[in-house]
């Protein structure tokens, strides 16, 4: 593999680690007394201005909204986790776009499904089940029982916050492809992305908060993450997103999720005081397990189409001659 090949690769680790930190930005912003809207609407509203001058898509609120709600409730190992079933949404819009190669007998094709499934195997097994904590033990033992039940009612909260988030993701991902093979300008597309999202959060904010306070930048950790998360969580992150997509197609992108997981329970053991429990464990090799065989899949998918290339052109070059001949 090439420099030039591998550049997509990079691109999409380096959007995984911008979403970890876009997570806790989140985190830290909204348990200061930040709304969701108000978080979303800032950061949006300040990745647009950056993207003004050289750039332009109309993104719904769902899925910031509700992933962000879900964070505010979930423990960001959790929240990275659930997000891997993008990859199954997604594939699963692309056949219905025919925008994969679908046949059912070919290893490629086999490979790509058997993954999406497990990938959906491995959220289910993270989402319901627990099992002992590893690594680190609470710090209070004798946790009460109605704050277990709350933090029950929390995943279960956010697992559904979460599902519904990353079919808007999946949605939204189909959408920029197809939007891609009309319009080359990808810039201007993410600053339509983040204007629009902007003004719809900043009016949901009008509505449902009704506190102006929760659009002061004070503490300064909300200045802190609303401008990591406006120059680097959505500016940069969208960016290099699309051109990957542009690149690589929707399923390349999707399948890059998985790779949070690891960053993201990292940092959530490290520095947000997490605990690792054994379904988190089990549930996270299953989807890394599942990401490789849909990885396998469109790497030896892209190596028969570029066999049949090599091909077809050493073909037309063997019967050059005899049509010149004529």
């Amino acid at each position: 593999m090439g420099m030039k090949d591998a550049v997509p690769y990079l691109g999409m680790v380096g959007v995984q680690f911008i979403q970890v930190g876009l997570i806790v930005a989140i985190k830290e912003a909204t348990s200061s007394g930040m709304t969701k809207f108000t978080f979303v609407s800032y950061y949006n509203a300040l990745s647009s201005l950056i993207l003004l001058p050289t750039s332009f898509l109309i993104h719904s609120c769902i899925a910031n909204v509700t992933g962000n709600a879900a964070i505010e409730i979930t423990p960001a190992s959790f929240t990275s986790a659930i997000l891997n079933l993008v990859p199954g949404f997604t594939f699963i819009l692309a056949v219905i776009f025919r925008m994969e190669v679908v046949h059912y007998r070919s290893s490629s094709t086999q490979a790509k499904s058997i993954g999406t499934l497990v990938l959906i195997v491995g959220a289910l097994v993270v989402t319901l089940y627990k099992g002992p904590s590893l690594l680190t033990k609470p710090s209070h033992r004798n946790i009460s029982q109605r704050f277990r039940i709350q933090q029950e009612t929390n995943l279960i909260t956010g697992g559904v916050l979460l599902v519904i988030d990353c079919l808007a993701s999946s949605a939204f991902t189909i959408a920029q492809a197809l939007l891609l093979k009309e319009c080359n300008a990808e810039l201007i597309i993410v600053f339509f992305y983040c204007f629009f999202v902007a003004i719809m959060c900043a009016i949901l904010s009008l509505v449902f908060d009704r506190d102006l306070a929760a659009w002061s930048l004070r503490p300064p950790v909300r200045m802190l993450a609303v401008l990591y998360a406006g120059f680097i969580g959505s500016a940069a992150q969208v960016s290099i997103g699309i051109w990957c997509l542009k690149k690589r197609g929707p399923l390349f992108v999707a399948v890059f999720h998985p790779l949070g997981i690891i960053i993201s329970a990292a940092v959530g053991i490290l520095f947000l005081g997490d605990i690792m429990y054994l379904g988190s464990l089990v549930g996270s090799i299953i989807i890394v397990a599942g990401f490789y065989s849909v990885m396998w899949g469109k790497a030896n998918e892209r190596k028969v189409f570029e066999d049949e290339v090599s091909s077809l052109d050493e073909s037309t070059s063997e019967e050059a001659p005899l049509l010149q001949k004529h």
